[in-house]
This record gives C-alpha cells, structure tokens and sequence, in this order.
C-alpha cells in the first residue's frame, strides 16, 4: 500500500491507497492521524503497516482519486533526515568535477564505509508543490533526485522520493563547506506518499527519472536505475544506525544518479518533477532563501 498525508483546512489525516482505491484510515481510527502513528501501531502490535492499515480499511471512509490529489501533502514528518553521498558512479565523478580536491570523493566509492551526513530537521523539509529553496549565497544550485528509506525506530518500514537539493559551488570550495550547502530553509522536499516495503517489488531495481522545466521548456530529462548503487538500502541504513541513536521517525537518502550538466543552475520558478517506480511522482517548484 501507498500512504498519503492529507493536508489543508479540513482536519489532517492519513490516506492509503491500493490502485485506484482510496480510503481515510483516519476516519476509522481517530489515534491513526499520521503515518507514524500507524508505523508506531505496527511496532506495538508487532505487525506490518500494511497489516494494521488492512484492519482499518473496513470501517474506512472511501476518497475519490481527485480528492486525494487536492489535499495530498507531506507523506511523513521525518524527525530527522540524513543523506549518504557517492553511491552511484556519475555521483563520484560529478563531486570530482566540482571540487578543487577530487580524490576524496573516489576514497567514498571505493571504500567500504558510505559517507553519511545530517541533511535536515522537520522544519527544512518540505513537501509535494511545496517550493523547494536555493541558497542565494550560492551560485550553482541542483537538484538531486533519490530513493528515500523511511525508517521506524532504525527499521525500514517504507520508501518515498527524495530531493537532496545542493548548492555546489560552495560544496566545491572545501568538502568542508559540506553542512552549509546541504542544510538550510527548504533544503529537501519528500513525497508524494510512503510506500511500503511490502509494495515496492525491488528497492535497487527501480527506475528513477527526473524532468526540470523554466518557463514551459524542459531543461533536463533524463532517467537512470537504482540497480546502479553500489552499496544497497540495507548496507545504508547499518551504517547510519551504527553507534548512533536515531530518532523514532527519520529518512535517509540514499544518493543520486541523476546529475544535470555544469553549466546549468536551478533558478526561482523552476519546476523539478521526480518519479521513482512503485512509489509515484514528487512535484516542487523552486525559489530563493
């Protein structure tokens, strides 16, 4: 199943969707408002999400399609969100390129430990439609488009799109600059919804495709697979919950494929839409911060 926060004026709550069925888990159960409430109900009750979001359906409120599309929001909100870096080939050499000191970036790929940093708070990650921020101390901004694990408690309990976007130009200074040009205000986007472990065939088999338009033209369309990791979701999230006390609810990016050429930069208005197979499509449109 595929599990939707809806958002708006009306009372927030959690959808899920099984193909063109739609169903207000919310108005079952008053206690099941957000998608962690129903991971942490899964976790009592030792069950799957899918499972306990089965038991609820019956009693469900039924939602058009339209509807669902009108209030779809924020599919979680992350306690916390890290990224892991260089785990693709194009990643490593795209880092290379932009850097003044390339060989630390081939030291990540071809090492056995994946570099893992802290990308953002609740309050920095934004949503489907929502607008997504480049720093404007920044002179090369990019989208970066990725499988996002979402985890309960250090488990994975579903997959959602992730945008990772960066500034690069101060990344390319000094891999020090690294923090500054990952983290501030509407520095990731996630979305359209989670999907759970259950309804994703082959997390490193999925096709992920990005499209960026300005002004009606598109500037960028390309697509690649996840197949093309060098390390898998599982080697990640070890990693990332090793020697580390994680949040209750958190995501972790798991790195890009899908790098647009040097001379291009994101720009206020831009529109950045992202699909990944078996989850959906993250739509957000750009502006300054």
């Amino acid at each position: 199943m595929r599990y939707h926060a809806l958002a708006g004026t009306e009372r927030s709550a959690l959808a899920a969707s099984d193909g063109d069925d739609v169903y207000d888990l919310t108005s079952a159960n008053p206690n099941v408002e957000t998608f962690s409430d129903l991971a942490r109900a899964a976790n009592i009750t030792e069950q799957t999400i899918d499972d306990v979001a089965e038991g609820l359906i019956d009693d469900a409120e039924r939602l058009s399609s339209d509807y669902l599309d009108e209030r779809i929001g924020r599919p979680v909100a992350p306690d916390e969100v890290w990224a892991t870096g260089v785990t693709y080939h194009i990643s490593e050499q795209a880092r290379k390129a932009e850097s003044g000191t390339p060989d630390v970036y081939l030291d990540v790929y071809e090492g056995d430990r994946p570099e893992i940093f802290f990308k953002a708070t609740e309050s920095r990650t934004v949503g489907p439609r929502e607008t997504v921020g480049v720093r404007g101390d920044s002179t090369w901004n990019v989208p970066e488009p990725e499988l996002a694990v979402v985890l309960y408690r250090g488990e994975i309990v579903g997959y959602t799109v992730g945008n990772d976007v960066s500034s690069r130009s101060i990344e390319g200074e000094n891999p020090l600059y690294l923090p500054q040009a990952k983290i501030y205000d509407r520095c990731c986007s996630i979305g359209p919804c989670v999907a759970s472990t259950e309804s994703v065939s082959d997390p490193h088999g999925l096709e992920m495709s990005m499209r960026i338009e300005r002004d009606g033209t598109v500037l960028y369309g390309e697509s690649t697979s996840t197949s093309e990791m060098v390390k898998s979701c599982e080697e990640l999230v070890s990693y990332f919950t090793r020697h580390n006390v994680v949040p209750e609810m958190a995501v972790l990016l798991t790195g890009t494929a899908l790098v647009p050429d040097e001379g291009f930069s994101l720009e206020p208005g831009d529109h950045v839409g992202i699909e990944i197979d078996d989850i959906g499509v993250l739509e957000n449109t750009v502006t300054t911060v």
